[in-house]
């Protein structure tokens, strides 16, 4: 139970100090530190994201920067995938959810060094207008058709791979939404947390409903996620956001090759 609640505390300090998407190391921390496979890392992982995401969510839309219907209409594109995720998890071995988990790590590890390094951020004065944008006067998005797919195929992959591999989506979101929409960072996350929410409710439900949820290591470990995000977000206050986002990438690029390695080096004994 120690080992749980303190392998919960790493992953919401982890995710306290990242954003949305540092959530996509609980699983592997359930894995190398407890021995889980993937199949049983998963559900577990994305419950203690899940809540997690929750709490920020909460805490976004007190603040109102939550653009709830857009959030809704995500949300609801990854729940209808969320269990087809889940499907496909239950019939490919364990090495091949590995690998395929290594490889998205290692994306985001990429995309982590390029946001500390200020290149993902900048853009060019006369690019062209994402596909959804604010009324200048409600602050509300103008839907178009355009808006509406971008969204809602953002939403179908996080719902995907949120099934499939036991992670909230918060990679996947948080560029679609800086990328498709004109939101500011701070409504970028916290919608994107909203999404993660709903998303991992849906996903727990199935695993629940299909007795995939090991309650006895979920508990703890979602109640250290809690708390170590809390105790996260004060130093994450004081932390430049290169920095952390630097040190990220690095754990995720190291722990992208462990699982490789951990897959690969037992077939050429």
């Amino acid at each position: 139970m120690t080992l749980y609640l303190l392998l919960g505390l790493a992953t919401g300090a982890i995710l306290a100090l990242t954003g949305a998407g540092g959530g996509i190391l609980a699983v592997p921390l359930l894995v190398f530190g407890a021995g889980m496979s993937m199949a049983q890392a998963g559900p577990i992982g994305l419950l203690a994201v899940g809540m997690a995401a929750g709490l920020g969510a909460v805490i976004g839309l007190k603040k109102r920067v939550v653009r709830y219907r857009a959030a809704l209409l995500i949300a609801g594109a990854g729940m209808l995938l969320s269990p087809l995720g889940l499907w496909l998890a239950a019939r490919v071995d364990n090495r091949g959810l590995t690998l395929l988990f290594a490889m998205v790590l290692a994306i985001v590890a990429y995309r982590g060094f390029r946001k500390a390094g200020g290149s993902a951020s900048q853009t060019d004065a006369g690019a062209r207008p994402p596909p959804c944008v604010r009324d200048t006067a409600s602050g509300r998005f103008i839907w178009t058709r355009p808006c509406a797919r971008a969204l809602t195929i953002a939403g179908g992959i996080a719902g995907l791979l949120s099934g499939l591999l036991g992670v909230g989506g918060g990679f996947v979101m948080v560029p679609a939404l800086r990328r498709y929409t004109d939101l500011s960072m701070d409504a970028t996350i916290a919608t994107s947390l909203a999404v993660i929410a709903l998303v991992s409710a849906s996903g727990v439900a199935s695993s629940i409903a299909a007795q995939r949820l090991e309650w006895a290591a979920a508990l703890p470990f979602c109640a250290g996620a809690l708390a170590g995000m809390t105790g996260g977000r004060f130093v994450a206050e004081r932390m430049a956001s290169a920095h952390t986002q630097r040190a990220f990438a690095a754990v995720a690029a190291m722990v992208a090759l462990g699982m490789v390695l951990k897959t690969v080096l037992p077939l050429l004994r």
